[in-house]
């Protein structure tokens, strides 16, 4: 696990997670494809929102079990909370929203969303 702090573009909506960047993925979903999302999970205990709360805003799609958040005033998605198959909360992190990493030098692996 590595500290990293993230932000949406206009700086409203900060954050700061412990996560591992070893393993993050792309989503073929319809939404994760127009997106360009590139991915990190992390428990949601291991998540603390800095600044913004009332500046987000909140999507729901497909069976409604993503909690996409987006910034009202620029409207980039810089994470999501959602839960794993076991029921534990976890925490999407938009890795083109963390401050200091490139997403375009990782290597993803390819989540089949259109299948599920």
């Amino acid at each position: 696990m590595t500290s990293v702090t993230g932000s949406c573009q206009c700086g409203a909506v900060r954050y700061e997670a412990e996560a591992s960047l070893d393993q993050p993925i792309v989503c073929n979903c319809s939404r994760c494809q127009r997106l360009g999302a590139v991915l990190v999970f992390t428990p949601k205990d291991k998540f603390h929102l800095l600044s913004g709360d009332g500046a987000l805003t909140e999507y729901l799609f497909n069976r409604k079990l993503i909690r996409h958040q987006f910034c009202k005033t620029c409207g980039i998605e810089p994470f999501a909370y959602g839960a794993k198959p076991d029921g534990t909360e976890v925490v999407a992190l938009n890795v083109n929203c963390i401050e200091g990493v490139d997403p375009r030098a990782m290597t993803p692996v390819l989540y089949d969303g259109r299948a599920v």
